[in-house]
């Protein structure tokens, strides 16, 4: 079944969507909670933005499997993501984590492109993942904004 939008599929269109909102809904409680709130989201966020990390490299090692690929670079690239998320949950201070992030999924949203340009994945796929990625880094924004100018975390 597809979507009316690029011709996604419906459930990956659905399922995408819904892996956006924990971002967007953190982002409203990082400047808009009360401060157990705003702590407890940035927290919650950070662990889910690994883990999403991690989903969205598998994705890379799925298609490298799926198309018969041998070659070190795209197993590699495809791990990178988990490291990267790994290491900005290891990080104290709040910006050097959030630009870790930020860093990480504009990379990996690359990796979509080429990917999709290089016939390993569906030719909507990017169509899918630019506009959860704009989400997710407008919200890495707006939570960057609250630890800083708001002082949140």
């Amino acid at each position: 079944m597809r979507s009316s939008y690029g011709g996604v599929p419906t459930p990956a269109l659905v399922l995408g969507i819904a892996g956006v909102v924990p971002f967007f809904v953190a982002a409203i409680a990082m400047l808009a909670g009360p401060p157990w709130l705003k702590i407890t989201a940035y927290i919650h966020l950070m662990n889910y933005a690994a883990l999403a990390l991690a989903f969205l490299g598998a994705v890379h090692w799925g298609l490298a499997l799926a198309a018969g690929r041998t070659d070190w670079q795209v197993y590699v690239a495809s791990v990178v993501p988990v490291v990267l998320g790994w290491l900005a949950l290891s990080l104290i201070q709040p910006l050097p984590t959030i630009f870790v992030f930020v860093v990480a999924y504009a990379g990996i949203f690359i990796l979509d492109i080429r990917a999709a340009r290089d016939g390993f994945a569906p030719p909507w796929y990017p169509r899918l993942r630019k506009p959860l990625t704009i989400i997710v880094l407008l919200a890495f924004f707006a939570i960057g904004l609250a630890t800083t100018v708001l002082n949140t975390v």
